[in-house]
């Protein structure tokens, strides 16, 4: 079976989007299709949705990004955005954040923002907003609440963490694979557990 350069680039968009970090290491031959693709995608998924991608960014076309007007999607320099996540706005992205494969935020009403430098690995689910719970009431029927969710610069989330509403993760902490955060972590503390407990300081590990 002869193979055409397209089926070599189709199958290295496919790597990109499940392995974006690769983006940033292509050599100028690649970058000549690459980046035309995803300067394309982009413009594409600014036009339809509430979206600013800022330079340098990639965007896996396999991702699921919706902001509608009043729930804006921002997406600092230098970030990336891998395959299977779904984005929902409001939702505030810095500069060099990765989003690995998988990720599930919703910025409910009060939005989710994500520091630079920061880390998610691929699983990570962020919901900004919750139902209650009245007995007298079916579930479906509550209303929803949200007071939103802040996570701080060089902040690393391991695979298949879940942060719920309200929380703050301060800058530089690090929650352990599989956390479940339910309350306030400060700067540099390494958590982990259902539901995440401090466990050392990242300061400790030089």
């Amino acid at each position: 079976m002869q193979l055409s350069p397209e089926d070599y680039q189709q199958q290295h968009k496919q790597r990109l989007a499940w392995m974006p970090w690769l983006y940033y290491k292509l050599k100028p031959k690649q970058l000549s299709w690459a980046q035309p693709w995803q300067d394309a995608f982009q413009q594409r998924l600014q036009a339809l949705e509430t979206v600013e991608i800022a330079e340098n960014c990639f965007i896996a076309p396999e991702a699921n990004i919706f902001a509608e007007p009043g729930r804006l999607i921002s997406i600092g320099a230098g970030s990336f955005v891998a395959a299977q996540c779904f984005l929902h706005g409001p939702l505030h992205i810095g500069e060099n954040v990765a989003i690995n494969h998988s990720c599930s935020i919703d910025g409910g009403r009060n939005g989710v923002t994500i520091g630079n430098n920061s880390r998610l690995a691929n699983g990570v689910k962020i919901y900004a907003f919750n139902h209650g719970m009245a007995p007298e009431q079916d579930i479906w029927r509550q209303n929803s609440q949200s007071k939103g969710i802040e996570i701080g610069q060089d902040v690393w989330l391991g695979a298949n963490v879940c942060v719920v509403d309200g929380v703050k993760i301060a800058d530089h902490a690090v929650v352990g694979m599989g956390s479940i955060v339910t309350k306030d972590v400060p700067k540099w503390a390494i958590v982990a557990g259902n539901p995440a407990k401090i466990i050392g300081d990242r300061r400790d590990k030089a």
